[in-house]
């Protein structure tokens, strides 16, 4: 530091004056973290009405977003650039915003400077200075990525031009559509309408009709509309329909000869009720006393579906079966998936298969994992296994009770070594010939589906173990795995604040197991009371996803090292791949794939599985408010299971249908939302609605369109 500027630091200063030489020391020390302490000393800062001065300059360049305080008295110049790049989000409100592709709070991009930017499309802004007690503010100076360019909505048509009334709440605007590019659509008409121009100087976009999905209401259309709004396909190329027709279904003598015959050994599929593709089977037969020999016996997609293939293409493309809440939309050709690849009863099948040798005490004394050729003796639901475990008789009743005996062992091995125990219901409808919604009910799943589980757990952990379990020293051949990351230390904490308000503790510090146990014991202790609902979806959520990766570091959620997925090949691309890669390694010896190729697979399935299960809660949510719309003006017995600025979520209680008491309906008094606690608090009254409260709501509208339901509160139970 110069003399002049020491000399001149040791007076009294004016605001000014001390303000520049700040702003100089932090320009020396670009990208780093200057400390209270030593911008003091460096300022010769010795007297306390100057440190004072100091720490309220300090203050205000902190409230200006020009320093960054990134610990407790530590500050660093903030380098945002003048332009940025990241994600714009639109909002119908007008209230859109801009994510910085680097991290950091979000930047409020007006309407008017949006550049009609649509929801989700990578932008470069111009970031703005900040003005004091505001929050940041930005302009779209450039497009560089669209992130989708076609909506889903109902046509309203006029004599000389028409226009999409989107449901998607994400633009401000309708679409304008020119008569002659309506494609035949009248007002009422659900379509897909595709962006085509959006002139700078119009509120709309201009669009064309690019599909006519059926009329609104009409049970389909409603389908198709959800599957639509994700960008999911609803119907099937024809040319990879025929393609499938052309697939012969017998099996050619030599192909036979390549496999193991498991003709003769027992073996059944256990499925729910309505399943039409049977991807796996089970078989059983004693090898010798105490020693058991148990196949999981898996559809051989991949003999039928090369790669490269105009039916693979389709399948990596979709990367799984949808399945919405009336209906599956497959992967695969409905030959494959309904026919040639289903193991059906009484008919000879292709699979792949893991064989263990297993000991009474489920112990797998070894295996191996090979081409099949299988006939399953029977087929099962869920509810006819079940039986028979429960009364002891009924077909293939030794062999189902050894495998039940077997499993329970082998889920409580897994409990012990740190799996966590999310066993929730499921909730489903019953539905008439028109799709209308009758009535709800609870699916559980009871000891046939935690057999069938347990074993599938099994031959998914042993495949990824074969390959990614190597030597100290080599490296692994390249294998999608499914991963499950730790849960986040924050969100933990988080938990552990939450379900402290119940009388619940949980750990969140120490090893893994001692973690995972906790939540297991806080699950336990959960069962049955009311906020066990409440308190299962709030840990969930502190969950990490499990996804796919070539880099494996384990499944926490299981307490595997290793695993993946191989048992389901009808219905996920992942599978597919690893049947072609054991293929490839196992029986080939060949080298190792690449791992830049099977990554970028990985992440698309991962992509595609989240905006799968995103349009089955959609179609849930739909029959959920087409199922309420029946009840209006009813009263039900619910639980408060969210709390939000604009008002309380409300979960009914003999339905788990869920819907929002507005806060402008909460007229007694000014409600504050206290964020930390999740509750809403009565300023004059004090009365607080807090999350997993009891509460009494009369149904007061459901909204179709906006797949929204509106409860009205009757009372709070005290």
């Amino acid at each position: 530091m110069s003399k002049k500027r020491e000399k001149k630091a040791g007076k009294r200063m004016k605001k000014n004056e001390l303000g520049q030489l700040i702003f100089n020391l932090f320009h020396e020390h670009l990208h780093e973290t200057l400390s209270l302490k030593y911008i003091y000393e460096q300022l010769n800062l010795t007297t306390h009405p100057l440190k004072q001065l100091c720490r309220d300059i300090l203050d205000d360049l902190q409230a200006d977003d020009y320093i960054t305080l990134t610990e407790k008295y530590h500050y660093r110049l903030n380098t945002h650039g003048k332009e940025m790049v990241g994600t714009f989000q639109r909002k119908s409100n007008g209230r859109n915003s801009f994510l910085p592709e680097e991290g950091g709070e979000p930047i409020a991009i007006a309407e008017r400077n949006s550049a009609h930017a649509m929801n989700g499309d990578k932008v470069r802004i111009a970031f703005y200075a900040k003005r004091r007690g505001r929050e940041p503010q930005g302009e779209v100076i450039e497009i560089l990525e669209r992130s989708k360019d076609t909506f889903v909505g109902t046509l309203e048509v006029t004599r000389h031009y028409a226009f999409l009334l989107t449901e998607n709440r994400t633009l401000a605007n309708d679409i304008f559509i020119p008569r002659d590019k309506l494609k035949g659509g009248q007002s009422g008409d659900k379509a897909v309408v595709k962006v085509i121009e959006w002139p700078e100087k119009s509120h709309n976009p201009i669009g064309q009709v690019i599909d006519i999905l059926g009329r609104t209401g009409d049970n389909t259309t409603e389908m198709h509309a959800i599957l639509a709004e994700f960008g999911l396909p609803y119907s099937y190329p024809k040319n990879v329909e025929e393609a499938a027709n052309r697939i012969p279904e017998e099996i050619p003598a030599e192909e036979l000869a390549r496999r193991e015959d498991f003709r003769q050994v027992t073996t059944f599929t256990i499925d729910p009720k309505d399943a039409k593709d049977f991807d796996d089977a089970l078989s059983i037969r004693r090898l010798r006393d105490g020693v058991w020999e148990v196949g999981v016996h898996i559809a051989d997609v991949s003999h039928y579906v090369t790669e490269g293939s105009v039916i693979d293409k389709e399948a990596q493309k979709r990367a799984t079966s949808i399945y919405l809440v009336d209906r599956t939309i497959p992967m695969l050709p409905e030959r494959l998936c309904n026919f040639i690849c289903s193991l059906r009863p009484d008919e000879e099948k292709l699979a792949y298969s893991v064989i263990f040798e297993m000991n009474e005490q489920a112990e797998v004394l070894q295996s191996r994992v090979v081409h099949t050729i299988i006939k399953s003796n029977r087929r099962f639901t869920y509810e006819e296994a079940q039986q028979v475990i429960e009364t002891g008789e009924g077909e293939y009743k030794e062999e189902l009770l050894q495998m039940n005996r077997m499993a329970q062992i082998l889920r409580e091995k897994r409990f012990k070594a740190g799996a966590i125990n999310f066993d929730r219901y499921e909730v489903k409808f019953e539905i008439d010939e028109k799709g209308r919604p009758v009535s709800v009910y609870f699916k559980v799943a009871k000891e046939a589906n935690k057999l069938v589980e347990e074993f599938m757990l099994l031959a998914n952990r042993t495949v990824a173990e074969k390959i990614g379990r190597v030597p100290k020293g080599k490296k692994a051949k390249v294998l999608p795995y499914r991963i499950h990351d730790l849960p986040d230390p924050e969100k933990l904490d988080n938990l552990a604040q939450f379900i402290a308000r119940f009388g619940y503790k949980l750990r969140t510090t120490g090893s893994k197991s001692d973690v995972s146990k906790s939540i297991n014991s806080l699950l336990d202790d959960v069962q049955g009371k009311k906020e066990e609902n409440l308190i299962e979806t709030v840990s969930i959520r502190a969950m990490q996803k499990a996804r796919y990766s070539t880099h494996n570091i384990g499944h926490y959620g299981l307490a595997f090292d290793y695993y993946t997925h191989f048992t389901s090949p009808i219905r996920r691309y992942p599978d597919l791949m690893v049947h072609r890669l054991l293929t490839k390694y196992i029986d080939e010896g060949g080298r190792s794939a690449s791992e830049r190729k099977y990554e970028a697979l990985c992440e698309h399935s991962s992509n595609m599985e989240q905006t799968a299960a995103q349009a089955e809660r959609a179609s849930i949510k739909y029959k959920q408010v087409e199922f309420m719309t029946e009840r209006l003006g009813q009263v039900f017995d619910g639980v408060i299971s969210g709390v939000t600025e604009w008002g309380l979520y409300v979960e009914v209680n003999e339905n788990k249908c869920e819907g929002m008491v507005p806060i402008r309906d909460l007229d007694d008094d000014y409600y504050e939302f206290d964020e930390k606690n999740y509750c809403l608090r009565g300023r004059r009254t004090r009365r607080i609605y807090s999350l997993g409260d009891e509460i009494t709501i009369r149904v007061a509208k459901a909204n179709l369109e906006k797949k929204q339901l509106d409860f009205a509160l009757v009372e709070k139970k005290p």
